[in-house]
């Protein structure tokens, strides 16, 4: 007993002691970032300066408080004038207070340029909007409390929809941490505490041993790839953990995150060098239906807008009427879809599903990401997310051989991946399936509608920066980069360049293989080369006893092997036939009766409708012996309606509106 409480009071005094250098490092490396924020000042110095005690530049702040109301992302600036407010112990109240007060913090009617609905926006907006309440007594909107508790227990439980995003994660930080400093509610500062550990355990989950950030994301821009460190989230890495090099000036979270009393020491301890799992996050937007169910309409709508639902057949009833109830069809945000804009109400719903190759893969509110690190080298990708649809920011899949980015891009091919349009960075997302540290990666664009501004682009480009290598070989389709003891190979669909940029062109389809390993992996470079050589891949097209084309590819690589066979694209909205189907319903909108057409399913069927507070409102067993069935709905409250149809064998889902 006596040399089982040694034990437990020896390992207790060890991770004392480690506790307590981790903290001293933290220090450390937080007065270095403050020391060289003095050093090499800019416009993210404000906070710093007021978390020192020193005078605050006034004219950075004059210059905020000059594009207060015009400023379509001023809620950056929000939350630093916020957090120079709360640091300064007064001094800036006189001047500040005044300019945070003549914004709207929430939706409102004929908003052209401020955004409230992404997640990041939206906690920026909540909580600058939650701490001025509390400090001045400013009144709110009477949802807000709800609204922001909800926004932080769902990110706690579920994760980011803007998951692994080295774009707009550190702005979703600067939110959390201003409540968990300043909030004087107990609950939304350990919410707000819990919400932002989370968000920092999942940016170190994919950094390697070198502090570089590279992941497959749900929503990022190109430059994030560009550049190891030296960007906004490497700050927060560098802090964390000391991974990478020293910041040589202040970023936009780096200031949040060395003024804060949030003791992050879990979060960094979670930092491995290697790991090889499938993260998964998120919920489906059925499951939405059921998470918001309780918020005010309007919130409702704009949380589903916050998992990307906003044009999706499932919700485009709601997004329509807060789009009309608020004159927001102008707003820049819904530049895409302002053609749409006057249809009949009753339109939509067959608006949307027509449109199904972008109104349904804006959606990102649940994926399943594979995730492979060892040391310096990552590989990342987003299994099967929409493959075929076009992309709103999306980033399926990404390799780092150490300090740069591999990944492929779909659509117009530009030199300077920047100037991609930072919307829609691929016309068409891939399906990916990734085992390990290789991953099949497969393109086939779903035909584009003319009423998009894309059109049927085929294109297929490789970012990959030869001068970052220390040597390069090519062996017929596959190139193999080494960078210092990491080691990366893609096959490419074809070995040719489009204004520069290695490219593949095709009007079918096109299959990428990327391979990521390193010394203690595979030895010597010439020995990876060789398992490269060595690899089995196989690419088919056939036709199905329906006459359809199905797509197959495979690579068998040292001891993984991927295959995956793309079934018939069918113009339903449009799906693949072997897992999904269609039906006919009418009238729709109805008052009375609806009547379903049957004869697309097997002999049995079950009928299912759920509203949309995501409540099941009937449910049937039914033969299809006659083809058609009449849905009794007389009943029914107006709105709008789920009803999906299963047999066996598929599953097929339409939007009913009760009027």
């Amino acid at each position: 007993m006596t040399r089982i409480l040694t034990i437990k009071l020896s390992l207790l005094l060890l991770l004392c002691a480690t506790n307590v250098s981790q903290a001293q490092d933290f220090e450390s490396r937080r007065q270095q970032y403050i020391d060289s924020s003095f050093t090499n000042p800019n416009e993210h110095s404000i906070v710093i300066q007021a978390y020192e005690g020193i005078a605050v530049d006034q004219q950075i702040l004059d210059d905020i408080y000059a594009e207060i109301t015009t400023r379509s992302t001023i809620d950056f600036a929000i939350v630093q004038l916020v957090r120079v407010m709360m640091l300064s112990n007064g001094a800036f109240d006189a001047e500040m207070i005044p300019v945070l007060n003549s914004v709207p913090y929430w939706i409102n009617n004929y908003d052209t340029i401020r955004g409230y609905w992404t997640e990041n926006h939206m906690i920026m907006w909540m909580s600058s909007d939650w701490i001025m309440h509390e400090y001045t007594g400013r009144a709110i909107d009477a949802s807000l409390e709800q609204r922001l508790k909800h926004y932080l227990n769902l990110k706690i439980n579920y994760g980011f929809y803007e998951y692994f995003s080295s774009t707009y994660s550190p702005y979703c930080l600067s939110g959390l941490l201003n409540l968990a400093d300043f909030a004087q509610d107990q609950e939304i500062k350990t919410l707000a505490i819990a919400a932002s550990k989370r968000l920092m355990k999942d940016l170190l989950m994919m950094t390697n041993d070198q502090g570089v950030f590279y992941p497959a994301a749900g929503r990022n821009y190109p430059g994030k790839y560009e550049s190891a460190h030296g960007q906004n989230h490497s700050s927060i890495i560098w802090l964390l953990t000391g991974l990478g090099p020293a910041p040589s000036d202040a970023t936009h979270c780096g200031g949040f995150l060395a003024s804060t009393s949030v003791d992050f020491s879990e979060a960094a301890d979670s930092w491995v060098s290697e790991l090889d799992t499938v993260y998964h996050i998120g919920h489906s937007l059925e499951e939405g239906f059921v998470i918001n169910q309780n918020l005010t309409p309007l919130d409702r709508t704009i949380f589903q807008w916050s998992s990307g639902g906003y044009f999706n057949p499932e919700v485009i009833m709601e997004t329509v009427s807060l789009l009309v109830d608020s004159n927001m069809w102008n707003h820049v945000d819904f530049e895409l879809i302002r053609p749409l804009a006057g249809f009949a109400i009753e339109a939509y719903p067959g608006l949307a599903e027509g449109l199904s190759v972008a109104s349904k893969s804006s959606l990102n509110s649940e994926a399943n990401i594979a995730i492979f690190k060892n040391q310096s080298v990552t590989l990342c990708s987003s299994q099967d997310l929409w493959k075929g649809k076009l992309g709103f920011q999306q980033w399926p899949v990404a390799a780092n051989s150490g300090t740069s980015a591999v990944y492929t891009g779909s659509g117009r091919v530009e030199a300077d991946w920047q100037n991609r349009n930072p919307e829609n960075s691929n016309y068409h997302l891939p399906y990916v399936e990734q085992s390990h540290n290789v991953a099949l990666t497969m393109y086939r664009p779903e035909p584009m509608t003319p009423i998009l501004p894309f059109g049927n682009n085929q294109q297929v480009a490789l970012y990959w920066v030869d001068a970052d290598y220390d040597e390069i070989v090519e062996d017929g389709l596959w190139l193999i980069g080494r960078e210092a003891e990491g080691y990366v190979a893609v096959r490419r669909s074809c070995t040719d360049y489009i204004d520069g940029v290695r490219a593949c062109e095709t009007d079918a389809g096109q299959t990428w293989v990327f391979v990521v390993g390193n010394e203690s992996m595979y030895g010597s470079f010439s020995n990876f080369q060789n398992l490269v050589s060595q690899s089995q891949f196989e690419e088919t097209w056939s036709i199905n006893t329906n006459g359809d084309s199905v797509y197959y590819a495979s690579i068998q690589f040292d001891t993984t092997a991927l295959d995956y066979e793309w079934g018939p694209l069918v113009n339903t909205g449009i799906e693949e036939a072997s897992e999904n189907g269609s039906f006919r319903m009418w009238p729709n909108p109805a008052t009375e009766t609806v009547t379903i057409d049957l004869g697309e399913f097997e002999k049995s069927v079950v009928i299912s409708v759920v509203n949309n507070l995501g409540q099941v409102v009937y449910s049937k067993n039914v033969s299809t012996a006659q083809n058609q069935f009449s849905l009794p709905i007389s009943n029914w409250s107006e709105g709008i309606y789920s009803v999906t149809i299963r047999d066996k064998n598929k599953v097929a889902t339409q939007r009913l509106v009760k009027q």
